[in-house]
């Protein structure tokens, strides 16, 4: 095989594989919207809208782009899906180039090409990339519409780039493959930044190139020149140019009173005048580098011109348009992801900050200035006071590298790294009862009765008396090397290579979210015992093993390229740690996140790919040792191809074919559809949220409800669009003007009592939308004013005659309206998000339905009214009819309208819901929850009612949607073996029973297998499961017959026995149609649990 047959048969491979890839991926990819952020990608992608910060404003045009081929408005999102597809696949066709580059270049090092080392590399590359293809990071984000694919693509391209450079650095126009690099280094800032952790790579085959002399001075400097260029653009060249822009806007306009965005244009044409001249004059006097640098510079500006995107829709009013970037100033923060709380990356807070007071010496920081435009002055106004609006905690507890900031997750951070310790303040040492209290309390702690939750909540009931030592340097590092690298870096390195638990994610335990590796000892060491293991996990579509293979042939490659081409060897290196290890030290993630995060490192396991390609290549140089080449070959390249990529695609199939999957869709319907006309709902999160901006905005499904997420309903611009009509839906009502709730204004009103009479809510809102110094604060510490609020308690009057007009309470339920309903608010501040919810209340006049999402619990959630809900579907309904919480079932709330709850519940879409063909990835079936929960209530209302026919349909429907092997969750289901009882259908409800039997049965023999420490550390969910299975067998002792009720009671009292440590034999249920009381689930104090583990395993 000459050059040229190398070069042709490059070509076909490269695109053998992108087909291979392509179809893969076309063939699982989701249909229609999936959860979390995919719903909000293609709405504001096929709108062209603002999306989340830092934005993807070249995502969103590509993704317009795709949408134009979409027949109708529900194949929408499957266009922009398929966007991740082809990004997919053109990142295996760019990798599949730049292997084969890389082994020729090794093989031209130490060798002489010819025709079988050639089919080896080709071949070599070909695994190497279709491993990479079936990886499953890489195929999670390849089938659904995320930035990830892309920024995979962009990654792709920019390091095959990098390697064209390095073979052309010296050859004429040679240059042009820098100027690409750094345009699509430009590109990268308009999908993700990802593809700029390439650059580091790059500059490495930059220096290995010009520098045939490697010395270790050369050498450390390059590695800091890298890491130089990488942060200048990311941190320094286009944040200062946004900088120098919003400066130039707020000069021109404020000081020399010209129009709006003059000292934008004006700054534009500064930028052209640069270039233009710089350009000119490094051409005329030949300063070859320098001009070639320009251009660079010039290239990136074009890439990032994407952005550009942002403020002209921004200006345009766009329905979804977050943060408002609709100037210079604006669009700044937006890139500087001000929306989010700060992080600290070098020196800042712990969250041991949590526990402690402010600093005496700095107790408050100032804020950074607000700008909006001021259309009367025709200015650019600052609307927040920022003299000492933020908080400073003690600067005792700030420290170099802190790892451990989050003040939300302190008890995740002592499970992990251990307890801080404390010693009461000097001033209080004489306190004999906070003695006395702190002792007992050390005490517990040493006998292993007080958690990492105990101990978080003592630190901040007495922190205000303890001295508490902030975690050490020692322990940051720790918890970087333990959590951050081991958890949430290796963990999901070794699913990619070796294997995965399960789908649930991981809770720093041993049940779930683990990689394995299919080898039972193996496993065993780090799980735990093999035998037993229920079927549930076993049958779980994301446990996925691959023996090591993978991993080992990569390990090969790394081994291989580290002799014979350490230069190479180098570029990986950097690139692996960069896309791996160094971008875990900058998110600095927490414990734990709200979902796994292994998608954002598919840059790291590309590289091990390489790696991978690089470990088949030796094994044909091994092979040929000792067999003739054209034996090895074949021989090689079928064993990896089995031993890699087949077997991924294998194991990795059924849970990564998203084909046929609606149930995000019909999720966000079945809110929608449980909404009456003209309805207003209040959102929590991610997913019962974008799923309905997709429905409202893209397939134009019931767009005369207003969704109001409450968590940006804390900021200006939010409240603004929730002030504007959006397609049908009318805007809120409200009274609070934007003065009111400006950045900076009624961010927090604090309760300054005025009066203890319960007020009109009304009087109440009119007192917090005033201005009058009589209804501010002045802080004492800080001297900021604050906006308070009056009284705890107000009343909302209740017309009835509207409430019945408009539909919010049926006719036949008119009896039991309330006259008034009287809140109180259980805290000393109200933020700016309840304040608006409640605005909306106080001005609603009972004329729109008012919901609340039921994606939390807290009081604040339902505005401190959950004795007024009713539950319509799977969302609350404000209603004047009181119906007090159950004390025993706080989760039970509202009333239940069982008709109407019907009728709503047997017209909804389930988008194939329980069929088996389908995966049901775990978002699908934690819904379930919710689902399960609202229709056994609703079928329990029935049931009441002495409805049987249509209870019996409700339970059916259940059972038929939300099977039980499918759906898992098993906590729910009891309700239905009561429920089928009920209508008299024993047979139905005796089929659960015994599947639901099985599993706990299965589980608790699982869990007996471990030593009795680690059942110990498990007693939880042992508890959790015993205690379900003793709830339905308790079920079977109420309703079924005696025999067969107490051949199921001596069943579980056997697994009583398993746990002698936990529960003592009298503890199982009575076979006289008696339980005895309910073992505490508290270690007895006389005992620490050392001593029952010592006991335990001699």
């Amino acid at each position: 095989m000459g050059s040229f047959t190398f070069k042709k048969w490059n070509i076909i491979l490269g695109w053998f594989v992108f087909s291979i890839a392509l179809m893969t991926y076309w063939s699982t990819v989701e249909p229609t919207a999936s959860f979390w952020d995919a719903g909000e990608y293609i709405t504001t992608a096929s709108n062209l809208e603002v999306g989340h910060p830092p934005g993807a404003p070249l995502y969103q045009l590509m993704g317009a782009f795709f949408s134009i081929f979409a027949m109708e408005a529900t194949n929408i999102a499957l266009t922009i899906n398929l966007m991740s597809v082809f990004a997919s696949a053109f990142t295996i066709l760019f990798m599949f180039w730049s292997v084969t580059i890389l082994l020729s270049n090794l093989v031209e090092k130490n060798d002489t090409l010819n025709k079988n080392n050639e089919i080896a590399i080709l071949g070599s590359a070909a695994v190497a990339c279709l491993t990479f293809a079936f990886t499953d990071s890489f195929w999670f984000s390849a089938v659904e519409a995320e930035v990830y694919a892309m920024a995979a693509f962009i990654m792709s391209v920019l390091f095959y780039a990098g390697l064209r450079w390095e073979r052309e650095m010296f050859d004429p126009r040679g240059d042009k493959w820098v100027i690409l690099i750094a345009f699509v280094i430009g590109l990268s800032f308009g999908v993700h930044f990802m593809g700029l952790l390439t650059i580091p790579a790059i500059g490495f085959l930059y220096f290995f190139k010009n520098y045939k002399k490697v010395t270790v001075k050369n050498f450390l400097i390059a590695n800091v020149a890298t890491v130089a260029i990488l942060l200048f653009i990311f941190k320094l060249l286009l944040p200062m140019t946004l900088r120098f822009f919003s400066a130039s806007e707020i000069f021109f306009v404020n000081s020399l009173n010209m129009p709006f965005n003059s000292g934008t244009v004006i700054a534009g044409l500064i930028f052209l005048a640069v270039f233009y001249f710089g350009l000119r004059i490094t051409r005329t006097k030949n300063f070859v580098k320098l001009n070639t640098l320009l251009l660079c510079v010039l290239f990136i500006f074009i890439g990032f011109s994407s952005w550009l995107m942002l403020p002209i829709r921004a200006n345009a009013g766009t329905v979804i348009n977050e943060n408002n970037p609709n100037n210079a100033r604006e669009l700044l923060a937006y890139y500087n992801r001000e929306q989010y709380p700060e992080t600290h990356l070098f020196f800042g807070p712990q969250f041991t900050e949590a526990y402690v007071g402010l600093d005496d010496n700095n107790p408050f920081l100032d804020d950074k200035p607000k700008y909006e435009k001021n259309l009367e002055t025709k200015k650019y106004v600052i609307v927040n006071d920022i003299k000492n609006a933020k908080q400073n905690f003690e600067d005792s507890q700030k420290a170099f590298l802190p790892r451990m900031w989050s003040g939300e997750h302190n008890a995740n951070y002592m499970e992990i790294t251990g307890a801080v310790d404390f010693v009461i303040k000097t001033p209080y040492k004489e306190e004999a009862m906070l003695v006395e209290e702190v002792k007992k309390f050390k005490e517990a702690y040493e006998k292993g009765l007080v958690d990492s939750e105990d101990y978080d909540a003592f630190l901040r009931n007495f922190g205000d008396y303890l001295d508490i030592q902030k975690p050490g340097f020692l322990t940051n590092m720790r918890f970087m090397f333990e959590y951050q690298f081991g958890y949430m870096y290796w963990r999901y390195f070794m699913w990619n290579f070796t294997g995965r638990q399960d789908d649930i994610q991981g809770r720093y335990d041993k049940l779930h979210g683990n990689w394995i590796s299919g080898i039972p000892f193996v496993d065993q060491m780090l799980i735990g015992p093999q035998d037993n293991i229920p079927t549930d996990a076993l049958d779980n579509k994301a446990r996925n093993t691959y023996y090591f293979i993978p991993l080992l042939i990569g390990l090969l490659g790394i081994l291989f390229l580290a002799k014979y081409d350490k230069k190479t060897f180098w570029v990986l290196l950097v690139f692996f740690l960069f896309t791996g290890l160094a971008l875990k030290v900058y998110l600095n993630e927490r414990p734990f996140e709200p979902r796994e995060r292994d998608y954002a490192l598919v840059g790291s396991f590309y590289v091990f790919a390489i790696w991978i390609g690089y470990g088949v290549y030796a094994l044909y140089e091994i092979l040929k040792e000792y067999l003739n080449p054209k034996v090895a070959i074949p021989l090689v390249l079928t064993a990896t191809m089995l031993g890699a990529p087949v077997l991924l695609a294998s194991q990795n199939w059924d849970d990564h074919d998203r084909s046929n999957r609606y149930t995000a869709q019909s999720m966000a319907r079945m809110y929608l559809d449980s909404i009456e006309e003209n309805g207003i709902i209040f959102t929590i999160g991610d997913n019962d949220t974008f799923a309905l901006w997709y429905l409202q905005n893209v397939e134009g499904y019931r767009r005369d409800v207003r969704v109001v997420n409450t968590a940006l309903f804390a900021t200006d611009w939010y409240i603004d669009d929730m002030k504007k009509k959006a397609f049908e839906s009318e805007p809120i009502p409200s009274q609070l003007t934007h003065d009111n709730y400006k950045y900076g204004s009624r961010d927090y009103v604090l309760f300054n009592e005025i009066d203890t009479d319960t007020i009109n809510i009304n009087t109440w809102m009119d007192w917090v939308a005033s201005d009058d110094p009589r209804t501010m604060y002045q802080i004492p510490s800080s001297g900021q004013v604050v906006n308070t609020f009056p009284t705890k308690t107000f009343r909302i009057p209740v017309n009835k005659e509207a409430v019945l007009k408009n539909g919010v309470v049926a006719l036949k339920d008119a009896a039991q309206i309330v006259p008034f309903i009287d809140v109180t608010i259980k805290r000393e501040v109200i933020y700016k998000n309840r304040l608006l919810m409640l605005d909306i209340i106080a001005n609603n006049n009972w004329e729109r339905p008012i919901y609340f999402s039921g994606g939390s619990f807290g009081d604040d959630d339902y505005l401190w009214m959950k004795d007024y809900l009713q539950m319509d579907g799977v969302v609350y309904k404000l209603v004047p009819i009181k119906t007090p919480v159950d004390k025993e079932n706080p989760f039970d709330m509202g009333r239940v309208d069982a008709d109407k709850s019907y009728e709503i519940v047997k017209n909804w879409d389930w988008g194939n819901s329980g069929d088996p063909d389908i995966y049901h990835d775990i978002e699908t079936r934690r819904n379930g929850l919710t689902y399960r929960s609202n229709l056994a209530r609703i079928a329990e209302t029935l049931l009441n009612e002495n409805k049987l026919e249509k209870a019996t349909d409700i339970l059916d429907l259940a059972m038929e949607k939300m099977p039980v092997d499918i759906f898992a969750f098993y906590s729910l289901l009891e309700p239905y073996i009561l429920g089928y009882y009920k209508v008299n259908q024993p047979e139905k409800a005796r089929g659960i029973y015994e599947e639901l039997a099985v599993v706990y049965q299965e589980k608790l023999l699982y869990f007996s297998s471990f030593k009795a420490k680690e059942q110990i550390d498990m007693r939880r969910e042992i508890y959790t499961d015993m205690e379900r299975y003793r709830a339905i067998v308790t079920v079977l002792i109420d309703q079924d017959s005696k025999a067969y009720a107490e051949k199921e009671a001596m069943k579980f009292n056997g697994y009583i026995k398993l746990f002698p440590y936990l529960y003592s034999p009298d503890e199982g249920i009575t076979l006289m149609y008696e339980t005895s009381e309910t073992q505490s689930t508290e270690i007895p104090t006389q005992a620490s649990l050392i001593d029952l583990l010592e006991s335990a395993d001699k």
